[in-house]
Formats: C-alpha cells, structure tokens, sequence
C-alpha cells in the first residue's frame, strides 16, 4: 500500500529522472518519520558506469534517497513548497554496510531529529530484507528557489 504514489512525490520533490530515487512512500507520520521505497532495477542510469560487470547502487546514492524521503517529510510541513529547494548541508556517521544490486527493494526509513523552518536534520537507514545498506543522518537547508 502507498500512502503517495509517484506522481505525489513529483508534487513536493524537485527532482526528477534520472535523479528521483524514491518510488512511493509506504508509512507517514507528519513530522516524526516517513518511509519509502526505491525499486532498484537493472535500469538504473547508474549501473551502467559503476561495475557494469557486477551492478552496485553507489552508496552516495543510497544517501541521496533517504535524503528525498527525508525532503518530502520536510516541504509538506511548507504551504509554499513550490516555491522551496531543499539543499544538504551536512552529513554525519555515515555507514555502508552492504551492496544494492539489480532486483533489491530499498526500503527508505527516515526519523526526524529537528524540522524547522530553515533547517533540518534526520536520521536515514536504508534496508533490503531488513538488512541494513546505509545509514546516516543528514542535515539540509530549506531554500527559496531561483527565480526564473
């Protein structure tokens, strides 16, 4: 079950492909925690250069998606999220524990440790099979974006 599909994700996220790394989102507390999924398909943009041979998620990849999940917690908390770009700003205690290959479901769990108007941080563990990929805690910055 989803509780935003990719279409609402593509209402509050900026990004877009080849760089939305996040599926849909499964579990939803406003302010407190959020989960998502990426399905890590052969597909992916990325196999291509890193290890075609033998296909590895890079692990900054893994960040940048939790760090998504992490930005839709964040920009539904703004009436004006259209108008904002969330920017990172700072990582802490990042992890890799083990490969994403073709085929895995990422699992995206993100708890919020400060959501402000400006600033943000989160911790972010990504899981396949209830095993731990990567993990992290994140901060970023919530900005007004350029104006056209």
């Amino acid at each position: 079950m989803s509780i935003l599909d990719s279409v609402a994700i593509q209402k509050i996220l900026p990004h877009r492909y080849p760089f939305l790394l996040v599926d849909k989102i499964i579990e939803l507390e406003p302010r407190v925690r959020i989960v998502g999924i990426k399905q890590v398909t052969v597909n992916e943009h990325f196999f291509a250069g890193h290890f075609p041979e033998a296909p590895v998620m890079p692990g900054v990849l893994q960040i940048e998606a939790l760090a998504q999940v992490g930005a839709i917690l964040a920009l539904r908390e703004f009436e004006d999220r259209n108008d904002k770009i969330p920017f990172f700003s700072g990582l802490e205690d990042a992890k890799f524990r083990r490969p994403v290959v073709p085929g895995d479901t990422l699992t995206l769990e993100v708890t919020a440790l400060r959501i402000g108007s400006k600033v943000q941080k989160m911790r972010g563990v990504a899981l396949v099979d209830g095993n731990v990929t990567a993990e992290a805690t994140i901060m970023s910055v919530i900005a007004d974006r350029p104006k056209e």
